[in-house]
């Protein structure tokens, strides 16, 4: 599950409502808010809420929101008043601490909780069996952090998320957007601190392939309509997007896809063999990582391999350099699996 976030401290105008839609249409079926509201603010962030709520709802996206008792308690809100939460259109409800577990149980079975996952403990797992929670409804969520150097470390994760997927839960954590990024810091809403700055895409595959995470919502509200492109085309298409430098047309114009066997230096597109026969030497230069290749006539058999670098290799007279993927996507490389399907997209020059 893709989600993306919408904080309350600004008006939903048309032009957040508009980002809305094209998360949602890129494939995001989730939305994150925070309720801990200002003390002197509580009837204008419920006004938000309810709209918020509402537009959740005609855009079929599943609304959680960060609650405290306090916070609700504030606004009018019951925690435990599962029509009231209703009424204000969530669907789930991330759970501060300080919350009972036998509160926590009870809320569990009329809507999916969210717990931070970095508090949970073996006591509190008890304590929820002990309530008898419904564990299906129970999800550990990971923090962001809008500090540098204070993101968490990958292996502690993965870890932890290995321990909470025993006990039962789904797992969630944040990446960082790659426009428009949260205040006061402006420097990105990500979980792991080796995100802050990552592709937006790369880091998701590496949460979900690599680190147990079930679910990723992008912590810095949305993303730019061309990152918006790529989560589309991949998780809809199952197309893996690449912006390229490139003056060779036929690479834009076709679908490819990765070999079955996957190379370690390379990914080998099959279709270069099957579209092209005849290939004079050009541009027989060194290869760069993200560099695109295909081989000359020099090569014999493998002439019109189309290639992309992995890793940074030497010149060969026999293999011609037709295209550089663009810095920002390099970082995608690695997730090109057996089979994949890979679109080259023209990145401008100038860009």
């Amino acid at each position: 599950m893709l989600g993306f976030s919408v904080y309350l401290n600004q008006p939903l105008d048309a032009t957040r409502l508009e980002q809305m839609r094209m998360m949602a249409d890129a494939g995001f079926t989730g939305v994150f808010t925070s309720m801990h509201i200002p003390e002197d603010d509580p009837h204008q962030y419920l006004t938000r809420v309810r709209k918020l709520g509402q537009v959740c709802r005609e855009l079929n996206l599943q609304l959680t929101a960060d609650v405290s008792a306090a916070g609700m308690q504030r606004m009018g809100v019951d925690i435990k008043d599962a029509a009231a939460l209703a009424e204000l259109g969530l669907t789930a409800l991330r759970i501060d601490d300080g919350v009972p577990m036998t509160t926590i149980a009870a809320l569990s079975h009329l809507m999916p909780i969210a717990l931070n996952a970095s508090t949970i403990s073996p006591a509190d797992v008890q304590a929820l069996t002990v309530a008898g929670a419904n564990f299906e409804h129970l999800e550990a969520w990971h923090n962001y952090y809008p500090r540098p150097e204070t993101g968490l470390d990958a292996d502690w994760v993965l870890a932890k998320n290995q321990w909470l997927k025993a006990q039962g839960f789904t797992t969630m954590a944040f990446v960082m957007g790659d426009t428009d990024l949260r205040g006061p810091l402006h420097v990105g809403l990500p979980t792991l601190e080796a995100d802050r700055g990552a592709q937006p895409l790369a880091a998701t595959l590496n949460l979900q392939r690599r680190l147990l995470v079930d679910k990723v919502y992008v912590g810095d509200s949305v993303l730019s309509s061309a990152r918006c492109e790529q989560f589309k085309h991949f998780f809809k298409d199952h197309t893996l997007q690449l912006s390229v430098h490139t003056t060779t047309a036929q690479l834009l114009a076709t679908t490819w896809h990765n070999r079955p066997d996957v190379a370690r230096d390379v990914v080998r597109l099959v279709e270069g063999r099957q579209k092209i026969h005849q290939l004079a030497p050009a541009n027989t230069v060194a290869r760069p990582l993200g560099a695109v290749t295909i081989d000359n006539d020099r090569y014999g058999r493998y002439v019109g391999e189309l290639q992309i670098m992995k890793t940074a290799l030497p010149a060969n007279e026999r293999v011609n350099v037709v295209g550089q993927v663009a810095a920002g996507d390099l970082a995608l490389l690695p997730w090109i699996d057996s089979n994949q399907a890979v679109q080259f997209i023209k990145e401008d020059d100038g860009n």
